[in-house]
């Protein structure tokens, strides 16, 4: 799921002084969320999707019959996971349309304006070995999947000290994060984070934790995905109103 948009955001943007050059981050960020309506309105971007289709367990899905059937401007895609009771493979399509209800009635992404105190620093810690974390996600009806957890982002905020759990999403760790703001200013489900570390270096190392770039999960934009939802411990109690908010749609449409 990680995101091309996404780059590594500046470290606060500072000068050799230790000052920082707000405008040179604000510009930046101007920049990012550009890129990143150009990724939701693709043809296989968030609002494209319409249908996400699994075979039986253990089948693969017929790619031919399911390329007959499709629409003009429709394209298919293939998706493997692992099922959470029995940890066979499930193989899945999914169905994408340039022309979906959602992409046509889409107007924006609500957001919070850039706030330059919530770019903020915190300690990376890896782990040895592969340690998994259980994280519940919104079509699983309260069940839970095991994502690799390759280390701890520790972050005080508000007074309170937080171990919150990124998981490895490509290489890049993702993190879904809750805070009050959720199902009153922003997206219901909590939020997603791009945090990006030093691969070559294997020690502990200070991230970059900028809220101004939390989004919308892709189930906000159609509810044909599976999202994962904030464990425990990435849930802050600090309102965090910084970021997007929640997808905006014309003519009362919703993407659910």
């Amino acid at each position: 799921m990680t995101d091309p948009t996404d780059d590594a955001p500046a470290n606060s943007a500072a000068t050799r002084d230790g000052t920082r050059d707000v405008a040179k981050e604000q510009a930046a960020w101007e920049e990012w969320r550009a890129r990143r309506r150009v990724a939701l309105t693709a043809p296989q971007g968030n609002l494209a999707l319409i249908e996400t289709r699994w075979a039986p367990l253990g089948e693969r899905p017929d790619l031919e019959a399911a390329r007959a059937q499709l629409g003009e401007g429709q394209t298919l895609t293939t998706l493997e996971r692992t099922e959470p009771v029995s940890g066979r493979p499930e193989y899945g399509l999914r169905r994408w349309d340039a022309h979906a209800p959602a992409m046509r009635h889409f107007d924006s992404v609500d957001t919070f304006p850039y706030r330059p105190d919530w770019v903020l620093e915190a300690e990376y810690e890896p782990v040895e070995g592969a340690r998994t974390v259980p994280f519940e996600h919104i079509r699983d009806n309260g069940g839970t999947r095991d994502l690799v957890v390759p280390g701890d982002l520790r972050l005080t905020l508000g007074g309170s000290d937080y171990t919150l759990s990124a998981f490895d999403d490509d290489g890049t760790l993702l993190l879904v994060f809750g805070d009050p703001t959720n199902g009153a200013s922003t997206y219901g489900a909590g939020r997603f984070l791009f945090v990006h570390r030093d691969e070559r270096n294997a020690g502990p190392q200070r991230v970059v934790l900028d809220f101004n770039r939390a989004f919308v999960p892709p189930c906000g934009f159609s509810d044909q995905y599976n999202c994962p939802m904030p464990p425990r411990q990435n849930r802050l109690h600090v309102p965090v109103e910084a970021g997007e908010k929640v997808p905006v749609f014309r003519d009362g449409y919703g993407a659910h």
